[in-house]
């Protein structure tokens, strides 16, 4: 791949001038637009002092402010490094530190966050996402923007992973065109003229990945400030979205709402989930519409998607992910490094041209997971004699809530230093709104005030990831001959806690 994201950008402003690129709520921009008001951003963000390879976070909403934005760090050689819009002062604060962020941008809703975070890392420099308007209008000249190569580096996404801070998986363009142009390759149905609703956060790769993919498709992205089941629905129908991607948790709540049944969704070319299987009962629902969803399989540090499901396969086994795109492969390997036979569970592994460039600033982090080219994702995955492979559990001790990744290890931490807790595992629990949700379960000596304890978290965590049920155990909690908690017989043991524990918020 010897271009970049940029060249593409360019390339369909000068093809689709006048077409919608980005349509928001309240405001909207053809490629034209987007392209000379990104270049503006640009030349602005050089003139305050932005260097190449110089991070710059965003915490703040979807919106059309964040994507001109990201858009003008790119062209202006800096690295983006976005942060969850929902993390608190502690958990913003850990990742400027990591990134050694020289800009944050923020919107109104973060303004206190903001400030806060500033008073702890005087290196950051503070600014209002609302900003970057005022070069709406402003020309800018291209030629002054620095050169960019394909093995520029274009953003650090943070990913949880098994331990307790979130790493930065870092794209390149060359990354990122690789996998945009596989997915292409596989899926040409899906690009052609594409309408895509994105509701992910944008500092995700679901989010993130997909604004830039589409926009190199020349589609058009209806981009939402946050997920809404009502919204989402009457989006599909009036705006004739194409493709609609996410966790299925929120396919189930667009297929529950009102007037889904009476739905014209003939439109719909693509729908793809991740995060969790697809249920019978899903997938009839959306079947009965016309749509087929299709089970992805995927991690941040393979670009996104890896695999996604035949239309077959779809039917028959939705429970499958699918194989490989065109130049990339998985297999599934056990304990020794041995590839397993059809059938047989072990940990998959990843090689191709879209697996991230390496881990930010973690090159012994790196060097473990990308091994000889592969990937080893740490999943536990199963491929039939086709080569389509089933996932069937995360070894990275990971909780899907809502679609957003929440490391166990992180709320362990966080659990752990609450007085009187001795020991504590956080797994996952059933929830029927959010599929998954954190299950605490604790030991202690002495009683604990679990109002208090969820108090202590509140003021630590995003609330996603606080927990909304806490066991309190009387006796030490199981563990391996590691010494580690056992988690498999604590899952046993509460697999049912969403009907017989109380919820604590």
């Amino acid at each position: 791949m010897s271009g970049t994201l940029i060249d593409m950008a360019r390339w369909w402003a000068a093809s689709r001038t006048n077409e919608p690129a980005i349509v928001a709520p309240n405001d909207s921009l053809t490629y034209g637009e987007l392209n000379a008001w990104a270049d503006a951003v640009a030349e602005w963000l050089m003139g305050e002092g932005l260097q190449v390879r110089d991070r710059v976070s965003i915490m703040a909403a979807n919106g059309i402010d964040w994507c001109v934005l990201s858009q003008g760090v790119v062209r202006a050689g800096g690295l983006l490094a976005p942060l969850n819009f929902r993390y608190t002062v502690n958990e913003a604060s850990l990742m400027v530190d990591r990134f050694r962020s020289k800009f944050l941008f923020y919107d109104a809703a973060r303004h206190a966050t903001a400030q806060k975070i500033a008073d702890v890392m005087p290196f950051v420099r503070l600014m209002e996402i609302t900003a970057v308007r005022e070069f709406r209008r402003r020309a800018a000249n291209a030629e002054r923007l620095p050169a960019v190569t394909p093995d520029t580096e274009v953003v650090i996404i943070s990913t949880s992973g098994s331990t307790a801070l979130p790493k930065g998986v870092v794209y390149s363009h060359r990354t990122m065109l690789s996998y945009i142009t596989e997915f292409a390759m596989a899926e040409p149905h899906a690009t052609d003229r594409a309408r895509m609703l994105l509701f992910a956060p944008l500092n995700t790769s679901a989010g993130y990945v997909l604004l830039t993919q589409y926009l190199a498709y020349g589609g058009v992205i209806f981009v939402d400030e946050q997920f809404d089941a009502a919204r989402a629905l009457k989006r599909i129908k009036e705006d004739k979205i194409t493709s609609v991607m996410g966790a299925p948790v929120f396919l189930e709540r667009i297929a529950a709402c009102e007037g889904f049944k009476e739905a014209d969704l003939s439109c719909v070319r693509m729908t793809s989930v991740g995060g969790a299987r697809v249920t019978r009962q899903l997938l009839e629902a959306w079947m009965s519409k016309g749509v087929l969803l299709r089970q992805i399989y995927g991690q941040t540090e393979a670009g996104g998607q890896s695999t996604i499901n035949t239309l077959e396969a779809s039917v028959t086994h939705p429970e499958k992910c699918g194989r490989g795109m065109p130049f990339t492969r998985h297999k599934v390997i056990d304990s020794e490094g041995r590839t397993c036979p059809p059938g047989t569970p072990g940990e998959i592994l990843i090689k191709g041209p879209s697996l991230m460039v390496g881990y930010w600033n973690d090159p012994e982090a790196t060097a473990k997971t990308l091994v000889d080219g592969w990937l080893h994702t740490g999943d536990l995955g199963v491929m039939d004699e086709t080569g389509l492979l089933t996932f069937v559990d995360r070894l990275k001790d990971i909780i899907i809530s809502g679609g957003l990744n929440i490391s166990a290890a992180e709320v362990e931490r966080c659990v752990s230093e609450f007085a009187g807790v001795e020991e504590v595992a956080v797994i996952a629990a059933k929830d029927e709104r959010f599929g998954e949700t954190p299950l605490a379960v604790v030991y202690s000596p002495a009683p604990i005030e679990v109002p208090q304890l969820i108090a202590h978290c509140n003021r630590l965590l995003s609330d996603y990831k606080v927990p909304r049920y806490v066991a309190i155990e009387s006796e030490p909690l199981p563990r391996l001959a590691t010494g580690k908690i056992a988690k498999p017989p604590l899952r046993t043991k509460y697999a049912q806690a969403h009907l017989h524990l109380p919820r604590v918020r």
